[in-house]
């Protein structure tokens, strides 16, 4: 039986991606952190697609894959790992990307100071009970 808040999700997710779309990133998104990622299905190839916050580092966008502190990865991250070409929407562009996860002294440095910033991002880790992947978007 699926969970119904599972459900639930997809549906608010739904509704930001229409909204965000219509909008063009603006009105009640503008000023916030807010981009939709679309990746490709690891299995079925399909195109799957999220909002999600984003922080800014130099000239690319870094997005977490902390699923809200769930013990598992998101699908939009397993998804990036198979095929790291992805399409970003953020304000009123639209590219497409390079999705890299960052490893060793970098993600230590970059997870370091996001969970100085956000500090949510702490709770999720605690919950999770994983290493939270940071994945940084490289426009192409």
């Amino acid at each position: 039986m699926s969970n119904p808040i599972d459900g639930d999700i997809r549906e608010i997710n739904r509704r930001t991606i229409e909204e965000f779309r219509a909008h063009k990133g603006g009105g009640p998104f503008e000023g916030r952190a807010l981009l939709i990622l679309t990746t490709r299905g690891r299995v079925t190839g399909r195109p799957h697609t999220t909002p999600m916050m984003y922080v800014i580092e130099g000239d690319h966008l870094l997005v977490m894959a902390s699923a809200a502190g769930a013990p598992e990865d998101p699908e939009w991250y397993r998804n990036l790992l198979k095929t790291p070409e992805v399409t970003v929407e953020v304000g009123d562009q639209v590219y497409v990307a390079t999705a890299r996860p960052t490893e060793g002294p970098e993600y230590d440095a970059l997870w370091s100071q996001i969970k100085k910033n956000y500090p949510f991002f702490s709770e999720h880790e605690k919950a999770a009970g994983r290493k939270i992947p940071v994945v940084a978007l490289e426009r192409t």
